[in-house]
């Protein structure tokens, strides 16, 4: 594992990117930055930190698949309890998941997260998920909770982490014009 030495056992990268993109107008996964898409930025983001790394909620991408779990539609519960599962069949402690649009991320990011189960407060998408912690995700998803990340995170015991720049959260074309613009 490159870089996430603070973490005990395999870790299991997870780009989420089973959204709609309803709010974007076109595959916001396959936009480009800086002449790369975005879902190839995350990839790479987790492949410099994971041991491996899965697409969840897509059919095609540059690393495997895992579908959603109990099925497509979600959210990124969905995604997380597939790569999940995937993790526990394949023997890794935990899952540590960035949205496809998580731009900006510190380097640091898996220690800030470790121990888990831990998510950024202002993007709780960005977390590290022991793969303990899918049996509660597991009640949620088939049961009559409320289905958003911020409960499954209050429900398995997760820390909330502020850090001093949040990544971005590219929802809109406009989003990612500004991100260009910044960086400009």
């Amino acid at each position: 594992m490159n870089g996430a030495s603070t973490i005990d056992g395999r870790l299991l990268g997870c780009v989420l990117a089973g959204g709609e993109s309803k709010r974007f107008g076109t595959d916001k996964a396959m936009a480009l930055l800086d002449g790369r898409t975005l879902l190839d930025r995350a990839v790479a983001t987790l492949a410099a930190v994971c041991d491996a790394v899965v697409v969840a909620g897509r059919a095609q991408a540059p690393v495997r698949c895992v579908a959603d779990w109990p099925q497509a539609g979600q959210g990124p519960l969905g995604g997380l309890a597939g790569a999940l599962r995937d993790a526990r069949t394949g023997e890794f402690a935990a899952v540590l998941t960035i949205g496809v649009d998580s731009i900006g991320l510190p380097d640091d990011f898996p220690a800030v997260l470790s121990p888990g189960p831990a998510c950024l407060a202002a993007q709780p998408v960005v977390g590290l998920w022991p793969v303990s912690t899918l049996a509660v995700l597991e009640a949620i998803l088939t049961g009559g909770e409320r289905r958003s990340m911020l409960h499954f995170a209050e429900r398995a015991g997760a820390r909330l982490v502020e850090i001093a720049n949040p990544p971005a959260n590219i929802n809109t074309p406009e989003d990612l014009a500004r991100i260009v613009r910044d960086r400009g």
